[in-house]
C-alpha cells in the first residue's frame, strides 16, 4: 500500500492486520491442521481432568460412574469448542477486511471513524490474500467446528435416549 496515499493507520491497514495475525502464536496455529489439532486434543484431556474432579462432587455420579466419565468427557468439548470458536472470529474479521471494497478505520479514537475506498490494484491484491491464505484457514476451521458439535450432539443423545 502506497502510504503517501492511503490515509489509514499503518497498523490498521487490512495487510497489516494480516499479518499480525500470522505472526501470533495463538491465531499462527489454525494455519497447520496438525498444531490445531494437537492443541485442541490437549485442552480436550486437560479440561476433561478438570471437569472430572469438579463433578467428582456429585453424590449422584458416585452412583453411576458411566455417567460421570461421559459426562465429563462430553462437557469438556465445550473448551475446545471456545477456542476454535475464538480462531474462527478472529480470521473471519481478517477476511471480511480484506475483501471489503473500503477500510473504516480511526485516526485517533472511536470517535473520530473514517472510510477509506481501496484502489481497484489494492483491492485485488488484497482479495488474493484473502482467498488463498485465509479461506482455507476459515474452512479447516469450519469444519473443526462441525466436528466438535457432532461429538456434542452425539452425547446428548446418548444421554437423552440410551439410559446409562
Amino acid at each position: 500500500m502506497n502510504n503517501s496515499k492511503c490515509p489509514v493507520p499503518k497498523e490498521q491497514q487490512p495487510i497489516n492486520e494480516f499479518l499480525e495475525l500470522s505472526n501470533s502464536m495463538f491465531f499462527a496455529l489454525a494455519k497447520t491442521n496438525k498444531k490445531l489439532s494437537m492443541l485442541l486434543i490437549s485442552f480436550w484431556m486437560v479440561s476433561f481432568l478438570i471437569f472430572l474432579i469438579i463433578s467428582s462432587g456429585s453424590t449422584y455420579f458416585n452412583i453411576f460412574l458411566l455417567k460421570y466419565i461421559l459426562l465429563s468427557l462430553f462437557g469438556s468439548l465445550s473448551i475446545p469448542l471456545l477456542i476454535t470458536i475464538r480462531l474462527l472470529l478472529g480470521w473471519s474479521h481478517i477476511y471480511k477486511r480484506l475483501n471489503s471494497e473500503i477500510i473504516e478505520y480511526e485516526e485517533s479514537g472511536w470517535y473520530d471513524g473514517q472510510i477509506w475506498i481501496k484502489p481497484i490494484e489494492l483491492k485485488e491484491k488484497e482479495s488474493l490474500i484473502a482467498s488463498i491464505e485465509v479461506k482455507p484457514i476459515l474452512k479447516n476451521l469450519t469444519q473443526v467446528i462441525s466436528v466438535i458439535i457432532s461429538f456434542i450432539l452425539v452425547g446428548i443423545l446418548i444421554f437423552q435416549y440410551f439410559n446409562i
